[in-house]
Formats: C-alpha cells, sequence, structure tokens
C-alpha cells in the first residue's frame, strides 16, 4: 500500500477506517523495527496521523488500539445495537467489542450453565485424566446437563457424542479443528461411541451449490475429520443427503420432531421469514434426530434411552433448544451439550471466520509460507503504534489474535503465561508473539496433511457405512 491513499477515505465505512489505521500502525512498527530510512518512516507516520485524523472526523472518536467504533457498527440487518451489542446465531455471529463476543451474558440469554472449577474437577476425578486445554482455558464454557452425563457414566451407563460439521467448501481451515479435537479426547477419555453428522443437505438448500458438489464437499471435509485421528471401530461420519434414505429410524425422527414443531416455533428461533424456502423451515429436525439414539439401530440395537452429549460452537444452541423441548414430548432424553467460544478471524473477534474468505484464517491445506504470509500481514495486533509506546504501555491479549491462536493450540500452560506477562508487560513485540504462533501453526498444520494423505477414498467408505461399533447395547 502506497504511503498516501490510493482511494476516498470519506468511502470507507467507520470500521474499515479502523482497520486501516491499524494496518498503517503495524505497517510504522516494522519499518521502525527494521531501521527503515527516516524519509520512509516519516511519510509512513505522516500517512498514519492522517487516518487517525479521518477516523476521528468521521466517527467523533479518537482511535484506540483494540477498540473499534462501538456505537457505529452494523450487528445485524444494517441496524445498530448499543445495549446488546452481541449478534448470535447459527449463520452470522457479529460483536462491536474486540475483545469477542461476552459470554457470560451470552450464557444468562441462552439460559445455560458455565462449565466453572467445580465440573472440571469432577470430569477430571471421573475419567482419571488431566482436563483438556480447552477446558482449562475456558474455551468450552458452557454447557446443558453434563451434571447428568458424569451421574451416568459414574453409574457405569453408557452415552454416545454426536457432534457435526456444515461443508460448504472442500478446504476447512483450522477453527473447524475445534470441535473435533475437543471430541476426540471426550471419546478417548470416556471411552464411548461417536456419530458425526454432515450437513450437506443443509449447504445445498442454504448455499449455491448443487447437491452433487455437497455431497463431494462432505467428503472431502471427512477426509480431515479422520485426518483428527478418530477410531474407525467408534465412529460413525454419515452424510445427510446419503444417510437419510437408508435408515428408517433416522426419519421417523426427523417426522416425530417435525410434528411438535410449529411454523410460528422455528421463525421465532431461527428468524425464518415467508420467502425462505421449506427446505429451510424443516432443516432444524434433520439436525435434530442425531440427538436421539434410535436414529442409529445399528449401533445401538434399536435402544432410544441412550443419552447424547453433544460439543459443539455456542451458535448451534438454537437447534438443541428446540431439540430439547421436543424430546420429552417423544420419548427420547434430551441431549446434553457442551459449548465452545468462537474462533476468531485473523482481522479480530467481531466476527466468525469465512471459508468463502482465504484471508480471515489459517487454511488446512496452507503452507508454511502461506501460514506465515497471513499472520505477519492480517493478524489483528493487539500492540501499540510504536515500539517505544509498546515497551512503555505493554500489549493487550485481550484483543490480539495471535494470542487468542495459541491460547487455542499451544498446549504448555506455562509457556503461554509466560508470553502473556511479556506481552502485556511490553517486553515481547507484536512482531514476535506472532513468530511464535507461526511455529506453533506451522507444524501442526503440516502434521495433518501428512495424515490427511493417508486417507483414502475407501477409509472415507469404511466410516461412512451404516455398521455396528465396537460397543455392546
Amino acid at each position: 500500500m502506497a504511503d498516501s491513499p490510493n482511494c476516498d477515505l470519506e468511502s470507507l465505512s467507520p470500521l474499515q477506517l479502523f482497520e486501516r489505521v491499524t494496518e498503517q500502525g503495524e505497517k510504522v512498527r516494522a519499518l521502525k523495527a527494521g531501521k527503515a530510512p527516516k524519509d520512509e518512516i516519516d511519510a509512513a507516520v505522516r500517512m498514519l496521523l492522517s487516518l487517525k485524523l479521518s477516523y476521528k472526523t468521521t466517527t467523533g472518536q479518537d482511535y484506540q488500539a483494540g477498540l473499534p467504533p462501538r456505537d457505529l457498527i452494523s450487528i445485524n440487518n444494517g441496524t445498530t445495537k448499543e445495549e446488546d451489542e452481541d449478534f448470535v446465531d447459527p449463520w452470522t455471529v457479529q460483536t462491536s467489542n474486540a475483545k469477542g463476543v461476552d459470554y457470560d451474558k451470552l450464557i444468562v440469554r441462552f439460559g445455560s450453565s458455565k462449565i466453572d472449577t467445580d465440573l472440571i474437577n469432577r470430569i477430571e476425578r471421573a475419567t482419571g485424566q488431566k482436563p483438556h486445554r480447552f477446558l482449562r482455558r475456558g474455551i468450552f464454557f458452557s454447557h446443558r446437563d453434563m451434571d447428568q452425563i458424569l451421574d451416568a457414566y459414574e453409574n457405569k451407563k453408557s452415552f454416545y457424542l454426536y457432534t457435526g460439521r456444515g461443508p460448504s467448501s472442500q478446504a476447512m481451515h483450522v477453527g473447524h479443528l475445534i470441535p473435533f479435537i475437543f471430541t476426540k479426547w471426550l471419546q478417548e477419555v470416556f471411552d464411548v461411541p461417536l456419530v458425526i453428522q454432515l450437513t450437506d443437505d443443509e449447504k445445498y438448500l442454504w448455499k449455491d451449490l448443487t447437491t452433487e458438489k455437497a455431497y463431494e464437499y462432505a467428503r472431502e471435509n471427512a477426509k480431515d475429520i479422520i485426518a483428527c485421528g478418530f477410531d474407525i471401530n467408534k465412529t460413525f461420519i454419515f452424510s445427510d443427503l446419503d444417510y437419510l434414505g437408508t435408515s428408517t429410524g433416522f426419519y421417523k425422527n426427523i417426522v416425530k420432531v417435525q410434528k411438535h414443531v410449529t411454523f410460528n416455533q422455528v421463525k421465532g428461533i431461527f428468524g425464518f421469514t415467508d420467502s425462505d424456502c421449506i427446505g429451510k423451515i424443516s432443516f432444524p429436525a434433520i439436525q435434530a434426530a442425531p440427538s436421539f439414539s434410535s436414529s442409529f439401530p445399528q449401533i445401538f440395537n434399536g435402544k432410544e434411552n441412550i443419552q447424547c452429549l453433544i460439543p459443539c460452537a455456542i451458535d448451534q444452541d438454537p437447534y438443541f433448544r428446540m431439540t430439547r423441548d421436543v424430546a420429552p414430548r417423544i420419548g427420547q432424553p434430551k441431549p446434553a451439550l457442551m459449548h465452545s467460544v468462537f474462533f476468531p478471524a485473523l482481522q479480530g473477534a467481531q466476527t466468525k471466520m469465512s471459508a468463502s474468505d482465504p484471508n480471515s484464517s489459517i487454511f488446512l491445506t496452507d503452507t508454511p509460507k502461506q501460514i506465515k504470509t497471513k499472520i505477519n500481514k492480517h493478524a489483528f495486533s493487539g500492540g501499540r503504534d510504536t515500539i517505544e509506546e509498546h515497551r512503555k504501555y505493554g500489549g493487550n491479549c485481550d484483543v490480539d489474535v495471535s494470542f487468542m491462536y495459541l491460547t487455542f493450540f499451544l498446549e504448555d500452560d506455562d509457556r503461554l503465561e509466560q508470553l502473556k506477562q511479556a506481552y502485556t508487560s511490553g517486553e515481547l513485540l507484536t512482531g514476535e508473539l506472532k513468530k511464535v504462533l507461526i511455529e506453533t501453526l506451522q507444524p501442526l498444520i503440516a502434521a495433518h496433511q501428512e495424515r490427511r494423505k493417508q486417507v483414502t477414498d475407501e477409509m472415507v467408505k469404511q466410516f461412512m457405512t451404516p455398521r455396528k461399533l465396537a460397543f455392546e447395547f
């Protein structure tokens, strides 16, 4: 980008201006750190000051690193909400807070329960295993009826796991791994069956895809899921487009859910309108059905009383609030849930990542060079505008995307705390923190790619064939 504006700054939105100021501030820091010529640094600083002035003129606010213009960001459908800044549904997540969604408020709004220290300690006692880092760090932060799951487990009663993936693209990104990493850990420590739903039918209904392309994406995504290391003897992966036509138990449960949910209810829960196709209106019942063990007679021998635990991101909770409401009326146990926070986009925690934007995240197909370039160029920084300011005031880990990503992927708690202290104190610079993230993600993605190469079409077929798993019911 040149040091003088190439476009009319007046045409930019407040959020776009904020991002331009942030990007220019990082450029100034990089030039100073690299000991660039003085005239080049001076020109970059002038550009930064000009952008800050435009930002203040447009918003009436002074620019503050990590704090976007709070009352001017469009939250949903062009409207603004000052008191309730977060908007969360199964398709859209937006907030004006650079720290991301206020999850404590979301717990209250959704009526779930916080995963507290007592529950984490109980999981540790029940499994005899150190809690996963996602539990230790509050990444899985909310639950519904996890205490019932533990009651059953401690009384030698089994349960099963259900999670899913909406295959909207051929390549998955690192954020898509979060539920599968945690689900794999749950499956291993509790030794229970797992079903994974690929909602290719949903993506056909919502996206500009053919059924053939949606199914192709489902099979490709299945390879990435299998590469996470799931046990073929304990895991059934299924495509809705494929499995629904072969399982009478699955379809019966869909019909039962459909009979007990009105059009007004789904409009209220999901925001459907009269112009939405009827496929969208009926889809929630399809996502609900795997919550009931009778949808998988080949696994559970037709038993209907096996409780289900669903690890998922909190935006999927509306589906299962509906499911839990219907379950008693159709003679089924309510599914339990564990909710994760959202994985932030590289550009900041205000929204979820988009599989259609290659620069919004690190994809599982990215090369080491692409990973390095994306992080260095796009990862939102909680650092200061200059090295001098950063050394004096320190960085803000609450909004720094590199630190957020390390919270997900760096296993060593002590190392993570050291990085937090060093960055907050100003000892560690933004570029140095990004370097740690790059060195963490490059081998992780490379190892995943190697495992995926070993996943054959025949292996995918085996995982996706309805069959008895290594459990007796």
